[in-house]
């Protein structure tokens, strides 16, 4: 039985939009992974090469720059999709998110989704009440850019708030955004960052009691705090059934080595499909860090994918 209920026909949603069709079918791991027994194409993992403008904030955020040149950056990377951070947007006015998404086309590079910093866990009610409309926002946004998937945050446990009490903020907050990105084919995205989803059980119960096709997590493969019975390797093996984008560092936040090919295996064995994007934070410029690790992501799809 399938993790995430109910089922959707996913051949009937594919068909739905031209510029989500690719996305989504990278985006669906979940659902390729339940099910399959009679189709063996289902379990063949398809991994893609990909890049977050936050890799590059410190020439997006004040220039030289553009959202432009970072769709032609992805060009000269050899990557195949991009995952469109709105930190770094000049405008969310639609005539120019039309023209980021003509240039993609025109590039022939792939929207692997964009991203917000919308936080769920407000402890005051007011602030709470604009989360959202903020994701509605976005995700109206993600749906002018064409891309199949918006990223969220859960947010940093407040002051004076239980743990399961801000689980619980996220689940109202999660449930609601999905049902409308869901009306226009989007997957929301949980990332699993610093705050409270930096263990898998806790990504886990989120995404068992939202319960909706459209929710998944956004695996981000750094942060994953390490318990008495489980490392982070194995973190990430729990979530890769409910991961729609997957963020890759080598360093894990302690500073310690990220196994990349060990991760690479872990994706590869669940047939994960979609997308692996560079998320730079090292010390090294990225004009020279950012090639090393597109270069390292480019060659472990390579060897590991079946496209």
């Amino acid at each position: 039985m399938s993790p995430i209920n109910p089922p959707i026909d996913r051949r009937k949603f594919l068909r739905s939009s031209v510029p989500l069709a690719a996305g989504v079918a990278l985006a669906s791991a979940a659902q390729d992974s339940a099910g399959s027994a009679g189709n063996p194409s289902t379990n063949m993992p398809r991994l893609f090469s990909g890049c977050c403008a936050y890799s590059y904030r410190k020439y997006l955020q004040h220039g030289p720059m553009t959202m432009e040149t970072f769709i032609e950056k992805a060009v000269s990377l050899r990557l195949d999709g991009v995952d469109m951070t709105g930190y770094y947007f000049k405008s969310t006015d639609p005539a120019y998110l039309a023209s980021l998404r003509h240039l993609a086309y025109r590039k022939g590079v792939l929207f692997s989704g964009a991203a917000c910093g919308v936080s769920m866990v407000q402890a005051d009610a007011a602030k709470r009440a604009e989360t959202l409309p903020e994701i509605k926002k976005w995700v109206d946004i993600t749906d002018a850019l064409g891309a199949p998937h918006l990223r969220v945050f859960a947010g940093e446990l407040p002051a004076g708030v239980a743990q399961q009490q801000a689980v619980d903020y996220v689940v109202e907050a999660m449930k609601a955004g999905c049902d409308y990105s869901g009306a226009k084919g989007i997957m929301l995205g949980i990332e699993d960052h610093s705050g409270i989803t930096q263990r898998a059980d806790v990504c886990l119960e989120i995404m068992h009691r939202v319960n909706s096709p459209y929710a998944g997590i956004n695996l981000d493969i750094t942060h994953f705090v390490p318990t008495a019975t489980e490392d982070a390797y194995s973190q990430i093996k729990k979530c890769i059934p409910y991961a729609t984008n997957t963020h890759i560092r080598d360093k894990f936040d302690d500073g310690s080595p990220i196994d990349l090919d060990r991760v690479w295996q872990l994706f590869a064995q669940a047939g994960f499909k979609g997308f692996m994007s560079a998320e730079y934070e090292g010390e090294e410029d990225p004009n020279s860090g950012v090639p090393k690790l597109t270069g390292k992501i480019r060659a472990l799809c390579a060897k590991y994918s079946t496209v």
